[in-house]
């Protein structure tokens, strides 16, 4: 099968830790891999951001990146991406001409929305993978969540114009559901682990005698680092390792948000922050600590929990989103509520207090990811998704797909402003074309998160 993703923001070039680079990234680039070991023909269509690489990458036998011109070769922050979403969709359209694909997997919202277009005109079946939903996004961020103003009703056609989504676990399945997505459009597939990569045995990351607990990943606000370094007060003689932001500490502007609230609640001398790691490096990392910290406000999957697991380590996470199917309290690790750093200090003791049984459920950990989460089980059953999903019904006097989005998110190509209401109006959705905004929509220039 010839597989072409979209990864608009994430490329599978690019290690995690930045402020926008994350599980995508590694989602995309494994899952890859292991379909390429499969025997498939993949190829990942990712924005250029970078003048210098090749316009394609090979990244394994029967893998590779192709480099899509959309805006200034340099990085944007992704909120900024929209205005280039034409751009990339024409990119798609010319790669499609000359190699076209069997199936499209687009990785996040403006990922489908430039390539539903160009695959449409194909004929060519195109799967959604969101990664995080712009409404509960929303629900958790309130005025920090810097998206823009029309990600949610994209978001929705998108959905419904889909021949299947992929759901990362039964929470976001719910949310899509709640968007209006057919039950028969979803699957719900996990993302996965290198269980080869990452192992209990190998080596370990220099440390001292004291207990270690590790965050790794962005330190964007919602991820929950905040409330790990304000329960550490309540965890006597452990340190906390904070890998992830820039790779120096000194002028990374989360550091320094970091730095400022280990002051005030008076750990700062039990805190090091290590800046970004690299992927060879992660392992090793995991393995010298004792607990690892997941602590977010939200979040639709997570991949470090996983990789927490295969190393044998123990996880405190969250109770939310994909964390409650990953970790299973009182199994592999503990749950705790979200935005509550008395809770995880208490679950914190409760590791570090009791080594035997952090073992047990470090040991429980890799048993489960072994199991259910390696990422050539997770293609096998992505693959399975391409090879079933038939073409998304249409219904109403309009040929709508799979219900009404919203009215300002219209089909036809890049985006343009049409004049006045009554052309708008008159107007049809028509389900055989892309997907285009009435006009540029408007992104909330601030903090990057996902």
């Amino acid at each position: 099968m010839r597989i072409s993703m979209v990864s608009e923001h994430a490329s599978p070039l690019v290690d995690p830790g930045g402020p926008d680079a994350g599980g995508q990234n590694v989602h995309v680039r494994e899952l890859a891999l292991a379909l390429g070991r499969a025997g498939h023909d993949v190829t990942v269509c990712t924005r250029r951001d970078d003048p210098a690489p090749a316009e394609v990458v090979e990244l394994a036998p029967s893998v590779r990146v192709r480099h899509v011109p959309a805006g200034p070769p340099e990085p944007l922050p992704k909120d900024e991406l929209v205005d280039h979403i034409p751009e990339l969709s024409a990119g798609l359209e010319r790669a499609w001409g000359t190699d076209r694909p069997d199936v499209v997997h687009c990785h996040f919202w403006m990922s489908g929305w430039a390539a539903t277009g160009p695959a449409r005109r194909r004929g060519t079946p195109l799967v959604q993978t969101f990664h995080a939903l712009g409404s509960v996004k929303r629900r958790h961020q309130g005025a920090e969540d810097t998206s823009p103003d029309g990600r949610i009703r994209v978001e929705s056609a998108v959905a419904r114009r889909a021949h299947g989504v992929i759901a990362s676990c039964p929470d976001e399945a719910a949310e899509l559901l709640q968007l209006g997505v057919p039950l028969a459009s979803i699957d719900t597939v996990p993302s996965g682990v290198d269980t080869t990569m990452f192992v209990p045995d190998g080596p370990v990351a220099a440390r001292g005698d004291a207990p270690r607990l590790l965050v790794l990943g962005r330190l964007v606000r919602r991820k929950g680092a905040d409330e790990t370094v304000r329960a550490l007060a309540g965890v006597p003689g452990a340190e906390l390792v904070i890998a992830g932001g820039g790779a120096d500490p000194d002028t990374d502007p989360d550091v320094a948000r970091l730095r400022r609230l280990a002051d005030e609640v008076g750990v700062r001398d039990r805190v090091r922050f290590i800046g970004a790691v690299r992927r060879d490096a992660v392992p090793a990392l995991l393995r010298s600590a004792d607990v690892v910290v997941c602590a977010p406000w939200y979040e639709p999957f997570g991949i470090v929990p996983l990789e927490a697991m295969a190393c044998g380590r123990p996880v405190v996470a969250s109770r939310v989103g994909g964390l409650q199917e990953t970790v299973r309290c009182g199994r592999t690790g503990l749950h705790v509520p979200p935005r509550d750093p008395g809770a995880l200090a208490e679950a914190l003791r409760a590791l570090t207090g009791d080594p035997e049984r952090a073992a047990s459920l470090g040991a429980a950990g890799r048993r489960r990811v072994v199991e259910g989460y390696a990422w050539d089980r997770i293609a096998e059953r992505t693959a399975a998704v391409y090879r079933v999903r038939p073409p998304p019904r249409r219904s109403g006097r309009s040929g709508r797909a799979g219900g009404a989005p919203d009215r300002s998110v219209v089909p036809g190509g890049p985006f343009r402003r049409r004049a006045g209401a009554a052309r708008r109006c008159r107007r049809r959705l028509n389900p055989a074309q892309p997907l285009r905004s009435t006009g540029p929509m408007s992104s909330r220039h601030g903090p990057r998160s996902t």
